[in-house]
């Protein structure tokens, strides 16, 4: 068989043509007088989900309906149509009786993708399709490229992130992912403000980059001739808040870190931190099982969800596993009954741990190692693992049973981390020489550590009370319950590399 090499250039032609001819449509339609584009408002009385969910009431009543057309199909004397609004899609049925001759003669040149208000009954037609019967047809935007893929939607992946507003045409399923992240942020935020939480602000550019081992983006002020860093976290001006005297905290926000991307990473992401005085991280644990659990019930009506291929049972009473037992469990070595630092770093590396190079040869970086590399993926239930060692922990309050630990806790769900969250260190000298001990690190090479951050520092000499704080992935957990792939599924506008 011989390749059409002449296929592609067919191909583009085609679409010129067709591009040309909507424009031509358009000229023919301002040289009437009847420009679309002149068109600045439209009733709209009803929408296509409402009509459907109360025809018993709306049978037979004049409704104003708006939207997209997606098909037509006939063309003799009459016309149905699939018409897609905010909610959903409705079918007209247009006759040239009941328009009138011109007008069923202008809307036949009316093309796929174009955007028309219709004025008509409500009524279902022989095959029981609870249909819009037209009156009246506006045509109120012009669509001067065709919709892609006419009979099987858009699917490439990559065109579908870049043109999000193509895939939410042709793609309606993918709508639900984004109405299932705005009611989680609802809920999460209902749940909060019940619990006495103040919602805050706090500043996007800082002159510090912390409260995050993370690789920050850099950015230049003209004004202050200074270099200045976008948010890697917003947990230290938070704690300021604490510190200040607002006990309860909370700020739903996009942070920047300047990293690789994968299907659970992307370089601008949205977080909620919230910090709590006079709590510690066991109180951060029960809000994190209510906010997760309590909005899978609010929102799909069910704790049973799936992603990754797991079903996953989020109804409260989650596992809690501190990282000494996790490893014990998983992985078999138990650090509990290591003492000596030497020997905990053989320990691991008879199970295939290697160290990272930047990192001290101690008990806790050999117990973090095994965890990140042994254990992490086999936690597929919503299970808190806590006790973090304390040199992965820097603004962490040490554990009054064992020094070397943290009262920390991560949430794995399906092997991914979906919340991290301390018993807030307040202890000034003990915060400086933790921020000093990642500026060693820092110089050695390792660029994702803390900044020496002085002013809050100042703020700890004050004196905050006993916090309890948490992280919570915003995206990640949206992700779980909408069981999507990658990150990219649930940001409306995710980070793609330009086209040449």
């Amino acid at each position: 068989m011989t390749e059409n090499t002449n296929a592609p250039v067919q191909e583009e032609q085609s679409l010129s043509e067709l591009l040309q001819i909507r424009r031509d449509k358009l000229k023919e339609l301002q040289d009437a007088g009847m420009d679309p584009f002149q068109q600045t408002k439209y009733s709209v009385t009803a929408h296509s989900q409402e009509i459907k969910d109360n025809f018993e009431t709306m049978e037979g009543q004049t409704v104003s309906v708006a939207g997209r057309l997606m098909s037509k199909r006939g063309m003799g004397k009459a016309v149905f149509c699939d018409l897609q609004d905010a909610q959903g899609r409705i079918q007209l049925y247009v006759r040239i009786d009941e328009l009138g001759e011109e007008p069923f003669a202008r809307f036949k040149k009316v093309d796929i993708g174009d955007i028309v208000g219709v004025e008509g009954e409500a009524f279902r037609t022989k095959r029981g399709e609870i249909s819009v019967k037209a009156n009246k047809v506006t045509l109120l935007s012009k669509s001067l490229r065709p919709l892609p893929e006419k009979f099987h939607g858009l699917t490439d992946k990559e065109t579908r992130y870049r043109q999000r507003y193509v895939d939410l045409m042709v793609n309606p399923e993918v709508k639900r992912n984004f109405v299932v992240r705005s009611r989680f942020i609802q809920f999460m935020r209902s749940y909060l403000d019940n619990m006495g939480y103040i919602e805050v602000e706090t500043p996007v550019l800082n002159t510090i980059a912390g409260g995050a081992a993370a690789r920050p983006f850099i950015t230049h002020h003209n004004t202050l001739d200074i270099d200045m860093y976008m948010r890697i976290a917003t947990e230290l001006p938070l704690k300021r808040l604490i510190v200040g005297g607002m006990d309860r905290v909370y700020e739903i926000g996009r942070i920047f870190r300047n990293e690789g991307m994968d299907p659970k990473h992307n370089p601008e992401f949205t977080t909620v931190e919230l910090y709590q005085a006079y709590t510690d991280f066991h109180g951060m644990m029960d809000i994190a099982e209510g906010i997760l659990s309590g909005a899978a019930q609010s929102i799909l009506g069910t704790y049973e969800v799936e992603w990754q291929g797991e079903k996953l049972n989020l109804a409260p009473g989650w596992r809690r596993l501190t990282m000494v037992d996790a490893v014990k469990e998983y992985a078999g070595v138990d650090f509990g009954a290591i003492t000596d630092d030497a020997e905990a770093v053989a320990a691991a590396k008879a199970i295939g741990v290697e160290l990272a190079e930047t990192a001290d040869k101690t008990w806790g970086n050999a117990l973090y190692a095994c965890f990140d590399q042994k254990v992490e993926e086999q936690l597929i239930q919503p299970t808190f693992i806590t006790m973090y060692p304390v040199e992965v922990s820097p603004l962490t309050k040490r554990s009054p049973q064992d020094p070397r630990l943290t009262e920390r806790f991560e949430l794995f769900v399906c092997h991914s981390e979906l919340a991290n969250a301390y018993s807030e260190l307040n202890d000034p000298i003990d915060q400086r020489s933790r921020f000093e001990k990642q500026l060693e690190l820092r110089e050695r090479g390792d660029e994702e550590t803390e900044m020496l951050d002085e002013d809050f520092l100042t703020a700890l000499e004050y004196g905050m009370p006993p916090t309890g704080g948490m992280g919570m992935g915003i995206d990640r957990c949206v992700m779980m319950l909408t069981n999507a792939d990658t990150i990219r599924d649930v940001i409306l506008f995710p980070t793609m590399k330009p086209l040449d």
